[in-house]
């Protein structure tokens, strides 16, 4: 009778104790496992987001194309300086030639440059101004942050010709609100506030 007992509880391959906690409890080694595959899918799919392809010879030597400007304008015009400084005739030359191009054509490299550079520097902006929206939002608390520690400023009165600084206003316990921390309000009631 008590293995038959111990056989509906136990047997049949099943566990019924088991079985009836896992209802009202998680079974914590099932619980790790599935928190370790869930770690493993978001970890891969991380891996695929920021996995960098392979890319061709071609596509390779384009985007090395694209890193150019910047830094050949910026070193060109350095250049520029230097060989003024040190050929002056040769770089007056140059100048003249310069001065042979014709507008249109000034034109254009003006609108290619400022497409290029445009959109950076409308990013930039758009970053800037952000910024300082979320600057501008935390304006009231930082003017009420100023009120609060100018009421808290000893005044200063004349009295013959003398500065005095005045008594600040000390508040009563029944002026001080709770600040929800109980160990600040024990302190300031411990200084007689």
């Amino acid at each position: 009778m008590i293995g038959d007992l111990l056989g509906v509880l136990l047997g049949g391959g099943r566990n019924a104790i088991r079985e009836t906690v896992e209802v009202f409890r998680p079974n914590a080694e099932a619980e790790a496992v599935r928190e370790a595959a869930r770690t493993a899918a978001a970890l891969s799919q991380f891996a695929a987001e920021f996995q960098i392809e392979r890319r061709g010879l071609f596509d390779r030597f384009v985007d090395a194309l694209n890193r150019l400007p910047r830094p050949m304008l910026a070193l060109g015009t350095l250049g520029l300086f230097v060989s003024a400084m040190t050929d002056p005739i040769w770089f007056a030359e140059r100048m003249q030639g310069i001065a042979l191009v014709p507008e249109p054509l000034w034109w254009l490299m003006g609108a290619i440059v400022s497409f290029y550079f445009g959109a950076r520097h409308q990013a930039k902006t758009h970053e800037l101004q952000r910024s300082l929206a979320e600057t501008l939002a935390r304006a009231p608390e930082v003017v009420r942050g100023l009120e609060q520690l100018n009421s808290e400023r000893p005044e200063e009165v004349v009295e013959d010709d003398q500065v005095v600084v005045a008594e600040t206003h000390v508040p009563r316990r029944s002026d001080i609100k709770s600040s929800g921390n109980a160990a600040l309000d024990d302190w300031r009631r411990s200084l007689g506030r």
